[in-house]
């Protein structure tokens, strides 16, 4: 059911549950809530704002609770050999699964660029050396050299499928961490992909998200035209994009939150599933004992190989 006219009370949204009747408060970052006498889903339709606009797209979960967390539980157990023994030990907490705000960016790239491009070529050359018995002698090997000439031009592209996040309680690192989403099962939003969900309303302004969007796609040319270059290497690599026909979109994302606990004294650890693929994402807290010990370790075999090529000779 969905509710149009919501009023604010305090900081938070007071509604009317349609099936029972009962008020409802809403937190006004969140689009829905549960009603705790009836059970029943409400979905709020607020009107759209130039830094809360009405989503356009949504993607639909297909990992299921139980399934993300032993994703989760897994991920935990395959984390690096240096990651703290309690967290590995730690249950994860699940604090909800949620429609996230982000937004989909794209545009036509336009670049001019210039290099040096690198053509390898083997030359043979003489050298002299000594054998086992100390005997100067005259060998041949054959050595790799590049030669490097200039080049120059112009690059255009389409960009598509930028995703930033558009939640304060998601950085876009952590969103990153769990991509890609497969967008081939990108929806136009409607109210009835939220029912009985928690979705979030953007946090983030379209302005900055905007701006991030952006800087990103320019990264992502860069890297296309580093795989863009010919020849076997290129070097001074430099160019300049514009961007054009600049779109961007709010899309809510399928996410499983949750929570590790793993000392008294630390903060929780924010894991992250995607909720549509089961990929998991989140910040490992490093044993600063293992990794000392590790290096040690490692001090000690380099150690004891110098020593014992020093005895041999």
């Amino acid at each position: 059911m969905t509710e149009t006219a919501p009023s604010k009370v305090a900081e938070q949204l007071e509604i009317s549950c349609q099936a029972c009747g009962s008020t409802l408060l809403l937190e006004p970052h969140l689009r829905t809530t549960v009603c705790p006498y009836c059970a029943s889903p409400s979905v709020i339709e607020r009107p759209p704002s130039p830094n809360r606009p009405a989503p356009s797209f949504v993607v639909g979960f297909v990992i299921g609770q139980e399934r993300a967390a032993e994703s989760v539980r897994n991920w935990i157990s395959n984390t690096s050999l240096f990651a703290r023994s309690d967290f590995k030990q730690a249950a994860p907490e699940l604090t909800r699964g949620v429609y996230l705000p982000a937004y989909l960016y794209g545009a036509v790239a336009d670049s001019e660029y210039s290099a040096n491009i690198g053509e390898d070529y083997t030359e043979t050359e003489t050298y002299t050396t000594r054998d086992s018995k100390g005997n100067t002698v005259t060998r041949t090997r054959t050595v790799t050299k590049t030669e490097y000439r200039s080049l120059a031009g112009h690059h255009s592209t389409y960009i598509v499928d930028v995703v930033v996040t558009a939640s304060a309680g998601v950085t876009n690192a952590a969103l990153e961490a769990i991509e890609p989403f497969d967008l081939r099962a990108l929806r136009r939003y409607s109210p009835a992909f939220l029912s009985g969900w928690i979705a979030e309303d953007p946090s983030r302004s379209k302005d900055d998200c905007f701006h991030l969007s952006h800087d990103e796609s320019v990264e992502k040319v860069g890297r296309m035209l580093h795989d863009f270059m010919p020849g076997d290497s290129h070097r001074d690599l430099q160019f300049q994009t514009h961007l054009s026909r600049e779109v961007i979109d709010l899309v809510l994302l399928p996410v499983w939150s949750f929570a590790i606990r793993y000392a008294e004294d630390q903060p929780p650890v924010q894991i992250l599933v995607n909720g549509q693929t089961g990929r998991v994402g989140g910040k490992v807290p490093i044993s600063a004992i293992k990794v000392t010990i590790a290096v040690v370790i490692g001090l000690a075999v380099v150690g004891g190989v110098v020593a014992l090529f020093a005895s041999q000779h």
